[in-house]
């Protein structure tokens, strides 16, 4: 955590410099966009740009996912991920999985949004917490995506000693006939490759980091709590914008003049917001989105 820190306070730069933005809204941040001046954009996405999709969220009291596991009976919620548990008790993830599999929802406006930035070159990479695969639905490849916690998109044997590979739709396959998923080479479980809590993030994520961000003129962070690591020790905020995920993207869209589908794109929000005046800013600038809440930084 204290490495990340660090990296981010010097690529992303804390000492006082010249302002971004000529004020801290979505219209400055629109203009800015436009001047030609931010080349580089970084989204950074978690479970809330997947929520009107119908995919719950993780932690949201009620309605997230955590809230929602009685029936698999397990210790504690965070269980169903739990590396360990896993390997002992499979059946739960499975089940689960059966409700959540990628190819039963389609993508969002935020997803489209970063399709957008993608088809205008203006899309660096997307660091998505999410496994859910709607990013590449919507039309990012693997090479746009860093995706920090995992993908339905290739399975591994959790043997060690074998690690043979198995593809999605192997894995679609038996995960709908209600198979527990198991090696055909050494018998041993086979898990999708998404990270669960006592894995290690794919190493990419850490090697991307370091080369992209250095250069990054923009970095948008949409459906995200920040309350995971590594996620939640890379950006401080300081002007908080109202809205949702997709109601945010469509205003800055807008503001954008982009042309884009009107049947996801049909209206523009009325969105509330509160902004300090920071006095500096470095050359980097961040607009960060919630789930239920866009929040804009001019200084980090």
């Amino acid at each position: 955590v204290d490495f990340l820190r660090s990296l981010f306070s010097r690529t992303l730069g804390l000492s006082p410099g010249e302002k971004v933005l000529d004020e801290l809204t979505l219209d400055g941040v629109a203009r800015y966009i436009l001047s030609g001046k931010c080349k580089n954009i970084i989204c950074m996405v978690g479970a809330g740009i997947s929520t009107s999709a119908g995919i719950p969220d993780f932690r949201s009291p009620g309605t997230g996912l955590y809230a929602n596991l009685q029936k698999y009976n397990l210790p504690y919620p965070e269980a169903i991920f739990q590396i360990d548990y896993f390997k002992k008790h499979p059946e739960p993830f499975f089940a689960l999985a059966r409700e959540l599999y990628p190819g039963q929802f389609k993508p969002t406006v935020c997803h489209y949004f970063m399709r957008m930035l993608k088809d205008k070159g203006l899309l660096t990479r997307c660091y998505s917490q999410n496994i859910d695969t709607l990013e590449r639905v919507a039309g990012l490849e693997g090479e746009d995506l860093i995706e920090a916690h995992g993908t339905f998109h290739t399975s591994h044997c959790v043997s060690f000693l074998c690690r043979k590979e198995y593809s999605m739709d192997w894995m679609q396959t038996k995960i709908f006939s209600e198979d527990i998923p198991k090696c055909d080479s050494c018998g041993s479980l086979v898990k999708p490759d998404i990270v669960f809590f006592g894995e290690n993030l794919p190493a990419r994520f850490f090697t991307s980091m370091k080369m992209d961000f250095p250069r990054c003129d923009l970095l948008i962070i949409m459906g995200t709590s920040l309350q995971v690591q590594p996620f939640a020790s890379l950006v401080s905020r300081d002007v908080a914008h109202l809205s949702t995920c997709d109601d945010g993207c469509m205003a800055l869209a807008e503001l954008l003049g982009w042309k884009v589908n009107t049947g996801i794109f049909s209206h523009r929000s009325d969105m509330l917001f509160k902004s300090t005046n920071s006095k500096h800013s470095p050359r980097n600038m961040v607009l960060c989105m919630g789930q239920q809440m866009v929040l804009i930084k001019n200084s980090l």
